[in-house]
């Protein structure tokens, strides 16, 4: 499955972290609602799932969304450090969120 955030199509979203791969990439948390799946907070790494499975922020996704979170990810291999930065400011942008800065 895909899902459009920002005009990037991002694979999952993924309920457990075991389904991600360690690889670079932007990450999106959603919380899925009624009707699909709103975005929580979104960060970038060179790999994802170690990122996400211990992120500090994960009080404050829970603390914004009451039901299930999940990931979804956009892995950016042979782009660097400053493309995913790029890629991340432009959802926080989108989405205002309230966890994190960049």
């Amino acid at each position: 499955m895909a899902l459009e955030i920002s005009g990037f199509s991002f694979e999952g979203p993924f309920a457990s972290t075991d389904d991600l791969m360690d690889r670079s990439g932007v990450y999106v948390i959603v919380g899925s609602t009624a009707s699909g799946y709103s975005p929580v907070d979104c960060g970038e790494s060179a790999a994802v799932k170690s990122r996400v499975s211990a992120h500090e922020r994960a009080t404050c996704w829970q603390r914004r969304h009451s039901g299930t979170l999940m990931v979804a990810v956009l892995y950016t291999p042979g782009q660097q450090k400053a493309a995913r930065v790029a890629i991340e400011a432009r959802i926080r942008r989108d989405f205002g969120f309230p966890c994190g800065k960049i």
